[in-house]
């Protein structure tokens, strides 16, 4: 952590929306003046889409039917940590950009699925933005969440999250339902292992409950909307945090743990302003500080 340069992390798995979550902070740092270097997990994988597909293919001939995105070997930990401690020490870093589309590829002369070159993060940033898979992962040999300044997971409920993944994947994707699913369970044993555990390290997690039958996640014909569910917010510490307010701003919420607020699904951009905006304040507020006292030492 640093209270110099500030990172803030976003994670969740594929399809949680967590994408949603960071366009909301985007509108949170213009609003505030707040220039922030935007870092995608996707950038860390270690295999472009093609290399990706020959390495699942060999894994699958030799047996193994659990090679994934979510797991260590196909993702670089060691330098997305490099990147947060170098962050948190200098404000600077080396990072990538994966092309997910044509439409980001095509501008650059690339194709889709693969990496730009790595190259420096923007001079003179407030704040690290991370916003991917494994923004809290820690191993054996990694410890990626001990540098995160704010940590937030987005983490619908199971049945929610493979319901967003499968349209999402067959709308822009093109992928069958049979391709999503085969994906899902080829994913599973990294997903417990990987991903969840992410979520016992957050500071804050935000899960989408939905009021509807999603029983059958693979039948669903359509996505349960924010209004068809509820939105509850965990936070690891309580302390400082002014519910009184929330509740009043965050009309038909409730408490149902000494941590924890229940609100309405539709009003989780408000929630996201509400309690984030004032937690930036204190970031940049810390930083303007530290700077200021830095400046003092070196005069004097």
């Amino acid at each position: 952590m640093s209270l110099r340069h500030p990172i803030i992390a976003i994670t969740g798995s594929s399809g949680a929306g967590t994408t949603s979550v960071s366009r909301t902070f985007d509108q949170i740092f213009r609003r505030e003046g707040v220039k922030a270097a935007f870092v995608e997990g996707d950038a860390f994988h270690r295999y472009d889409r093609e290399a990706m597909r020959r390495r699942m293919s060999e894994e699958t001939a030799r047996g193994n039917h659990h090679f994934s995105h979510f797991g260590a070997e196909n993702n670089l930990f060691e330098e997305l940590e490099a990147l947060f401690r170098s962050y948190a020490e200098s404000g600077r870093g080396r990072a990538r950009r994966y092309l997910h589309s044509e439409e980001e590829a095509a501008p650059l002369g690339q194709a889709p699925g693969t990496f730009t070159p790595w190259e420096d993060l923007p001079r003179d940033t407030d704040v690290l933005f991370y916003e991917g898979l494994h923004g809290a992962v820690v191993t054996e040999s990694v410890d990626i969440a001990q540098h995160v300044d704010l940590l937030i997971g987005v983490v619908p409920v199971i049945n929610l999250e493979w319901i967003q993944k499968l349209h999402r994947d067959k709308a822009a994707r093109g992928y069958s339902t049979g391709a999503v699913t085969d994906t899902i369970l080829r994913r599973m044993p990294d997903y417990v292992r990987y991903i969840v555990p992410q979520f016992g390290r957050t500071h804050i997690n935000f899960q989408r409950v939905p009021t509807v039958d999603t029983s059958n996640p693979f039948i669903a014909r359509f996505v349960p909307t924010p209004d068809e569910s509820m939105l509850v917010i965990r936070f690891a510490d309580p302390r400082g945090i002014d519910f009184p307010y929330l509740l009043s701003m965050l009309r038909d919420s409730f408490m149902s743990r000494s941590n924890t607020i229940v609100a309405p699904g539709g009003k989780m951009d408000l929630a996201m302003q509400l309690i984030f905006t004032p937690m930036i304040w204190r970031l940049m507020d810390q930083k303007r500080r530290t700077e200021a006292q830095s400046e003092v030492s070196c005069s004097g």
